[in-house]
């Protein structure tokens, strides 16, 4: 099995924002949301953790009509480019973007959704962030990254078929972040002393586990 190599916990020069803002998420922002939608089909409040340049909180609020969401992120030039790209898509109305450390969050309210896509490979110690998680969540905890692949050639393999296209800059990016993921296995071991069964963890694509578990 590969060795977990950590990589810096916040993404926070100018140009890291933009070259990440400018990889191709599309597909997979549209398959988190949609799988979300599936679970919750009408959220109201949601709370997006970790948004980076808030992607995903724009597409779902593209799904979905109503919905409203507090996006937190501890990079303030992700910020920067986030409030960008609400302002360009028009929903300053129903996305809240606000500076926050996932590790102790200081939002308010109540979410019926707490969200959070690709944020636990950049912790060092991710049980913190889930206990944070699991504290806020009041209905669907919603949560998927990479998962750690297990050999250096697998990591070359998804390089290959994933990031192909992609700059040299962004290949590394990918690669590192590959390397400093979870395994499943040990994402079911952090959650079950938070009372997430291990049922609610699954493998839901080639390089991506997710946690999707109801607290009410």
């Amino acid at each position: 099995m590969l060795n977990r190599t950590l990589e810096p916990e916040v993404m926070d020069t100018a140009e890291e924002a933009a070259e990440y803002d400018a990889m191709d998420h599309r597909e997979v922002n549209r398959a988190f949301c949609e799988d979300l939608l599936a679970l919750v089909p009408d959220p109201k409040r949601v709370l997006d953790v970790g948004t980076g340049t808030a992607r995903i909180p724009i597409e779902l609020c593209r799904l979905h009509a109503t919905c409203s969401v507090v996006a937190t992120d501890l990079a303030e030039h992700m910020l920067a480019v986030a409030r960008r790209n609400v302002a360009e898509a028009g929903l300053d109305g129903r996305i809240t973007l606000v500076r926050a450390d996932a590790k102790g969050m200081n939002v308010e309210g109540e979410f019926d959704v707490v969200m959070s896509n690709s944020i636990v490979h950049h912790i060092p110690a991710p049980e913190r962030l889930l206990q944070e998680l699991v504290r806020l969540s009041r209905g669907l905890l919603f949560v998927r990254d990479l998962e750690r692949p297990a050999s250096e050639e697998a990591v070359q393999q998804l390089l290959a078929t994933y990031a192909a296209d992609e700059t040299e800059r962004a290949r590394g990016l990918f690669a590192d972040s590959l390397r400093a993921a979870l395994t499943l296995d040990e994402v079911v071991a952090m959650v079950s002393p938070l009372g997430i069964p291990s049922t609610s963890v699954l493998r839901t694509s080639d390089r991506h586990w997710t946690i999707a578990h109801r607290f009410a």
